[in-house]
């Protein structure tokens, strides 16, 4: 049933409030050839418009997935893009902007609003791209972001001087490699949700990220969740998830 169907349905009386709301939430998604089936009515069922994970992805597709995203909503986010997909989709459309650091491709819509209070900390200068994966993620959904880097345990003054900053916030999230320590310091000092993230730097016996990801999960702190390895953007998203909750306690 298509969407207009649905509120003729509605308006007639033909449908209560509740079964085209349930319809509504079905529905509906795009058919891009063979190659995609975009979910153009992600951000009604969640909250959260398709992002798209451009790595791997054929450059026809890419440009052709990035162009539909933009002319259905004025805007289209993907992560793990490469300068040279950047150059490609800049072709279609111009306004594209493209971060190495986080490598992020954006269209976004000037003057967003962004609400709440969102920390990024990592644990060194070597997370920041990660850091920066969940940090523009939450900005592009919306959310106020407060960066705070390079405050790990090797220097925990470093940490200890910023917690008034990191206080504010509605969530934390804690980007570190190595043994991954920043997440469970940050746990036990704060009464808002830790989202940890575990990166790939390290050296040998890190395991591209794998010790930190233990660390993290066994952590004694409370209140901390864990996402995969160098998923900056899963944080991201997680946390204005939360933020937004925190805004929304904030109004009552």
């Amino acid at each position: 049933m298509q969407t207009r169907e649905i509120l003729q349905q509605l308006q007639s009386g033909a449908l209560s409030l509740d079964e085209a709301e349930r319809h509504l939430k079905q529905q509906p998604f795009e058919e891009m050839g063979v190659f995609a089936k975009l979910d153009m009515h992600r951000k009604v069922r969640a909250g959260f418009p398709e992002v798209v994970f451009c790595e791997r992805k054929e450059n026809d597709h890419l440009c052709a997935i990035f162009r539909r995203l933009y002319e259905t909503d004025g805007e289209a986010f993907g992560t793990r893009a490469s300068r040279e997909q950047y150059e490609l989709v800049k072709q279609t459309l111009p306004q594209a902007q493209y971060d190495p650091v986080s490598r992020i491709l954006k269209v976004e819509k000037e003057d967003k609003p962004r609400v709440g209070c969102i920390a990024v900390c990592t644990a060194g200068t070597a997370d920041i791209a990660v850091a920066e994966e969940a940090a523009q993620t939450a900005e592009y959904f919306g959310s106020y972001v407060e960066r705070v880097y390079d405050v790990g345990v090797a220097g925990i003054h470093r940490l200890f001087a910023k917690m008034d900053v990191i206080g504010r916030a509605n969530c934390v999230v804690a980007v570190a490699g190595m043994e991954g320590a920043l997440a469970g310091v940050l746990g036990g000092l704060l009464d808002v949700p830790v989202i940890a993230v575990p990166t790939s730097v390290g050296y040998g016996a890190s395991f591209h990220g794998l010790s930190a990801l233990l660390t993290m999960i066994t952590s004694c702190a409370n209140g901390i969740g864990v996402v995969n390895i160098d998923n900056g953007y899963g944080a991201g998203y997680l946390a204005t998830q939360i933020n937004r909750l925190g805004v929304r306690t904030g109004e009552l």
